[in-house]
């Protein structure tokens, strides 16, 4: 029998030991407050950093949310960051009480990873894809399409978690990383591909359907 998957990401196992631990030691030399504002601080890390299982639908052509969030950005023509290719863009903005863990949108093989430093602006705002730090991935599906997810660290991020490697193969909706304390993901879609979000629209990574390949 497969054993039962701990709901946290892995990331934040560090995060959630010491802040446990400085609770326990607080409290033990008997300083409440601080050990309660600590557990708290316990609290709160282990649900940023929770991982629930979703249910990814199945079907040809789908594209799935990468993150949980809000949709700011919902086909808007750009180039690809990696190719430079004609794109249409759906932007997805996490704040800190958004599960964190993102997911690849479509089921195909890894070209690119690329990793870019950057500044610290608030991810929701425009300068943010052009200066904070970022990484993109690049996916090649089985039908030859290139669909890229950009992962953007926002005003209290401070580390982007890229575990995918060029070659490597991700199924649609599985995890490949995640952003540290508030973010956005971005997608790009190659011509042919219909979005079937709105700005303003929340959606669940690896869940809500974002765009639909056309037929033929």
């Amino acid at each position: 029998m497969r054993p039962e998957r701990v709901p946290v990401a892995r990331e934040g196992v560090p995060f959630v030991g010491a802040a446990a631990l400085a609770a326990v030691v607080l409290a033990q030399l008997g300083w409440q407050l601080p050990a309660v504002a600590a557990l708290v601080v316990t609290a709160f890390v282990l649900y940023f950093f929770r991982d629930p299982e979703r249910v990814v639908p199945a079907g040809q052509g789908l594209v799935v949310a990468p993150a949980d969030g809000r949709v700011i950005q919902a086909g808007v023509e750009a180039a690809d960051p990696v190719g430079g290719e004609p794109a249409r863009r759906v932007s997805i903005f996490m704040n800190v009480f958004d599960v964190h863990v993102n997911r690849a949108p479509v089921a195909g093989e890894v070209e690119a990873v690329v990793y870019r430093p950057g500044a610290v602006w608030p991810a929701d705002r425009p300068r943010a894809l052009l200066r904070n730090e970022c990484c993109a991935l690049r996916l090649r599906t089985a039908e030859g399409d290139r669909v890229t997810a950009v992962q953007v660290a926002g005003l209290v991020a401070q580390r982007i978690v890229c575990r995918a490697e060029p070659g490597d193969r991700l199924a649609r909706g599985e995890r490949f990383g995640l952003i540290r304390f508030g973010s956005r993901v971005d997608v790009y879609l190659p011509p042919g591909y219909a979005v079937e979000v709105k700005k303003g629209q929340r959606v669940t990574a690896g869940q809500s359907v974002l765009a639909r390949r056309a037929a033929g």
